[in-house]
């Protein structure tokens, strides 16, 4: 078994990381910035960490060519966001969407997306994703770097405030139906990937009747 100690190896490559803890639901973030300008990316490190409240995550590193992401700056100065889902027949628009715009760039615009209005956030949601979640900020954690060639990290933490759903998804008893969607993954390195096979697993109890 390669071992690999972080700390201790000058070429380490962080791509590793993106590799092994795959795959990864894709967090398509929509925001506005002071001026009303709509902005879209998407981020992978992006996850549900609470139900009750609801709250998620995205994160972000620090790039090269400014301070922080257009996306982290604009929740910055407004406190809200859109986390719109990728499905497998909208990952060249999220792809686009991706660019290294300059910012007040609309990548909506660039991507050939529609705007549908969110009902209390301010950033429109994604017209054709099938599912869009209005979310109000929460805290925004920092992640200082620990040695040379580290970048500062943000976790952004958003409470769910509203949630819009494609009724075609939905099932009579008010389950999203997520694997018909076909929700795009992301793998290491340029790799995307979609659901594959499906397998139901009941969780075992110790308890005895």
């Amino acid at each position: 078994m390669l071992f690999i100690d972080p700390e201790n190896t000058p070429d380490f490559k962080r791509s590793l990381l993106n590799a092994i803890v795959a795959p990864r639901p894709i967090g398509w973030i929509s925001t506005v910035d002071p001026e009303g300008r709509a902005n879209l990316a998407p981020f992978s490190h992006f996850n549900l960490v609470s139900t009750a409240p609801p709250v998620l995550i995205f994160s972000c590193n620090a790039p090269a060519d400014r301070h922080e992401k257009d996306s982290l700056r604009n929740v910055r100065a407004n406190g809200e966001f859109v986390t719109n889902l990728v499905t497998w027949e909208l990952r060249n628009s999220m792809n686009t969407s991706s660019i290294d715009a300059p910012y007040g760039t609309d990548e909506f615009a660039l991507a050939g997306l529609a705007k549908a209005p969110s009902r209390k956030v301010r950033p429109p949601r994604v017209a054709a994703s099938p599912a869009s979640m209005e979310c109000k900020l929460l805290r925004i954690v920092e992640i200082e770097p620990q040695r040379p060639g580290d970048t500062r990290s943000c976790v952004v933490f958003g409470q769910v405030v509203g949630i819009h759903l494609d009724p075609a998804f939905v099932d009579p008893g008010g389950h999203f139906d997520i694997a018909r969607t076909l929700p795009l993954t992301r793998l290491g390195g340029n790799q995307y990937a979609s659901v594959g096979p499906l397998v139901e697993l009941l969780r075992p109890s110790s308890r005895r009747d």
